[in-house]
C-alpha cells in the first residue's frame, strides 16, 4: 500500500487523463508501471532466492539486516521530504504537470518506469521481493505473492483509472479536485507512509534476530 499510495505518479496519471490528448498516455503509464513493479520485484525475488533468504522457513540473518538498512534509509527519506517540503511544494509539481498535457505515450511509459523506481518505491519493491523470498514458498506461491503486491501496487492509479471509465461525464472533477489535494499533501504522505513501513520492517527484523 506504501507503493500504491504514491501521489506524485497518482497525480501525473490524473493529469493525463484530462489532458485534451486524450486517455492512451494514461494507460500507457499505468501499464508501464504494471511492469516495472513485477520485474523489479521478480529480480529482487530470484536474488534472494539465490541468496538463501529462507532457514528452515524462516528468515535468514542477511534479510534481518537488510530490512533495518531498508527501514533507515526509509526513515532518511521521510526526513528529507519533510525538511524540504515548502520548497517542494512551490516549485516541484507545477513544472512538470504542464509538460504533461501533450506527452506521448511512449513518454509516459517511461515516466511511470520512472517514478516506479524512484528511492521510496524501490525500497518498498526491495522489501517485498526479500518478505517474499524469506518464507521459502513454492515458485506457485512466490507468483502468486508477487503478482499480489503488484496489484496492491496499483490500487492507487485504478482508482482515477476507474473513475475515468465508470463516470466519463462528471469524472473529471473528482479527478482535477484528487490532482490538486494529492499535490499539496504530496511530501505529507511520502513521509508519514515511510516512517510507518520503516517501523513495520524494523520492527519484523528485531523479532527475527532475537527470537
Amino acid at each position: 500500500m506504501g507503493v500504491a499510495l504514491s501521489p506524485l505518479a497518482i497525480v501525473a496519471l490524473v493529469v493525463m487523463l484530462v489532458a485534451p490528448v486524450g486517455a492512451r498516455p494514461a494507460w500507457a503509464f499505468a501499464g508501464a508501471w504494471v511492469l516495472s513493479l513485477a520485474l523489479v520485484s521478480a529480480m529482487v525475488l530470484l536474488l534472494a532466492d539465490g541468496a538463501d533468504a529462507s532457514e528452515n522457513r524462516a528468515p535468514a540473518t542477511w534479510v534481518s539486516v537488510l530490512k533495518i538498512a531498508v527501514a533507515l534509509l526509509l526513515v532518511l527519506f521521510a526526513v528529507r521530504q519533510w525538511h524540504g517540503r515548502e520548497r517542494q511544494a512551490e516549485a516541484e509539481a507545477p513544472g512538470w504537470m504542464r509538460q504533461l498535457d501533450s506527452i506521448t505515450t511512449t513518454k509516459a511509459a517511461g515516466l511511470a518506469v520512472i517514478f516506479a523506481v524512484k528511492p521510496k518505491n524501490l525500497l518498498l519493491t526491495i522489501g517485498a521481493g526479500v518478505a517474499v523470498a524469506q518464507v521459502g514458498a513454492s515458485a506457485v506461491g512466490q507468483a502468486v505473492a508477487i503478482a499480489v503486491y503488484v496489484f496492491l501496487g496499483t490500487t492507487g492509479l485504478a482508482i482515477p483509472l476507474a473513475v475515468h471509465v465508470l463516470r466519463p461525464a462528471r469524472g473529471g472533477d473528482l479527478l482535477i479536485g484528487l490532482r490538486d489535494w494529492m499535490v499539496r499533501a504530496n511530501v505529507t504522505i511520502i513521509a508519514v507512509l515511510s516512517l510507518v513501513i520503516a517501523a513495520k520492517l524494523l520492527g519484523d527484523a528485531l523479532i527475527a534476530l532475537t527470537s
